[in-house]
């Protein structure tokens, strides 16, 4: 699993929509928050989708972006994303290429682990959160990242 000083990989995935994706285009603006969820519409992870939702205009305030990735396909993410009013992009690892590179397959290669990410925009990952069950020790690091950025 990547940590802390590592070098993201660069990768493109599409997102609900069709279009194509890429890492640089997701740090052109500033920093990233890239969540790794395991499916669409389970309760933790709605649950954590729907905070993070509703941090977003904070997350945008500094200059952050956000995004998840699932091994779900479009046609799941786009109901997700309209279901809870998600405003920010959902990108579909259905081979779960970007999931091995980031080391955040599941035990024996079965399923997601729940690790969120905060990427600088050389790539470098400033920091991360690894809490399968726990959705509460995401939100508290994107809280945390959000006070870090702000003071900046």
């Amino acid at each position: 699993m990547l940590d802390t000083g590592d070098t993201a990989p660069e990768f493109v995935l599409n997102n609900a929509d069709g279009e194509a994706v890429s890492l640089a285009d997701l740090l052109q603006d500033g920093p990233l928050i890239l969540y790794f969820y395991p499916a669409d519409f389970t309760p933790g992870c709605t649950a954590e989708a729907c905070d993070i939702r509703d941090m977003h205009e904070e997350i945008r305030a500094v200059n952050a972006n956000v995004v998840g990735i699932s091994p779900q396909g479009e046609d799941s993410h786009q109901r997700f994303r309209e279901r809870y009013q998600l405003p920010f992009p959902l990108l579909v690892d259905r081979n779960k290429d970007v999931i091995k590179a980031f080391g955040v397959s599941g035990p024996l290669g079965m399923g997601v682990r729940r690790v969120t990410y905060l990427i600088n925009q050389d790539r470098t990952i400033a920091d991360r959160v690894v809490a399968d069950f726990a959705v509460k020790h995401h939100i508290k690091f994107i809280e945390q990242v959000l006070e870090d950025l702000g003071n900046y």
